[in-house]
């Protein structure tokens, strides 16, 4: 693999600055609280119940396997929450569609970078509750409220759609999903334009934003384009979030079909999964929420 390693990258970007004019924060508002609750229904409604088979593929090393390809590819080198290593795996099926689509983007002149993939259920409990991430949707809830503290029961609502707190519709969690940046392969310190970087959280997150440029929207639609080629699905409200074979495809694609990824428990050592017990509960308590609450509003004053 020819391979570069990207260091600048920090787990949550803090969020945009969105403009002071009281029209259009309205209106970026008014779409923020639109696209979450499409999430949100598309996250409980349909995810959540659709049917799983389970096909228990083992999970397969991204890096290893880009080591026997001539393909140019990143990996982030920040660490996870709890400051865990990243897990850069797939389900072995999915392996050969995520070398061909890595070769397309070095053809187009581009190179993809993996910011994250696998998540045992430790790192998505408590990527949802570090500081970095919490305070940044935390920022973004009240935002969209007016400047009001929410609930927890709000907050749950949010980070739900945010950082997906049931593993059932968790597909990192599933091992059939990564989150990419793009970059330009004659500068691979330079991203190609998607409007903002990974990690946003405003009204530039869901991939059909109105409010990015011309160019990242083509650049938007041109990636989910290509991946889609290579058997991908795009998650509609992140616009670096893609998957294959896990309840969002069938639902998004409408396929009819079981989905063969749930959430896992995997033996990291020999790469075996097992699907999680009772995936349908919430990872993080609304007591928990509450405290990470105050703990943020102490923390940003």
């Amino acid at each position: 693999m020819r391979s570069h390693s990207h260091a600048n990258w920090s787990p949550c970007h803090s969020p945009r600055t969105l403009m002071s004019d009281p029209d259009t924060d309205a209106t970026r508002r008014a779409y923020w609280t639109e696209q979450l609750e499409a999430a949100h229904h598309f996250m409980f409604e349909q995810v959540l119940p659709y049917p799983v088979a389970e096909n228990h593929e083992p999970l397969v090393s991204l890096q290893q396997a880009a080591a026997q390809a001539d393909v140019v590819l990143q990996f982030s080198t920040r660490p996870h929450a709890l400051g865990l290593p990243r897990l850069f795996y797939l389900r072995d099926g999915q392996i050969p569609s995520f070398i061909s689509a890595a070769a397309e983007m070095n053809a187009r002149g581009w190179v993809m970078r993996v910011e994250d993939g696998y998540r045992t259920p430790q790192m998505q409990k408590h990527l949802g509750l570090i500081p970095q991430v919490f305070d940044a949707v935390l920022k973004s809830v009240m935002w969209e409220l007016g400047s009001q503290r929410p609930t927890p029961e709000f907050m749950f609502r949010r980070c739900s759609t945010l950082v997906a707190s049931v593993p059932k519709f968790g597909t990192h969690m599933s091992g059939s999903a990564i989150d990419i940046s793009v970059l330009h392969l004659d500068e691979p310190a330079r991203e190609v334009d998607r409007g903002a970087p990974y990690l946003e959280m405003s009204a530039l997150t869901p991939m059909g934003s109105p409010f990015v440029s011309d160019e990242a929207r083509r650049n938007r639609r041109d990636i989910t384009a290509l991946m889609r080629r290579h058997g991908f699905v795009a998650y509609p409200w992140e616009f670096w979030h893609y998957s294959s074979g896990d309840a969002y495809e069938q639902v998004l694609a409408s396929t009819g079909r079981p989905a063969i990824y749930g959430a896992v428990q995997c033996d990291l050592q020999a790469l075996q999964v097992a699907p999680l017990p009772q995936p349908e509960q919430p990872l993080n308590s609304f007591d928990e929420i509450r405290a990470e609450i105050d703990a943020a509003l102490a923390r940003l004053g």
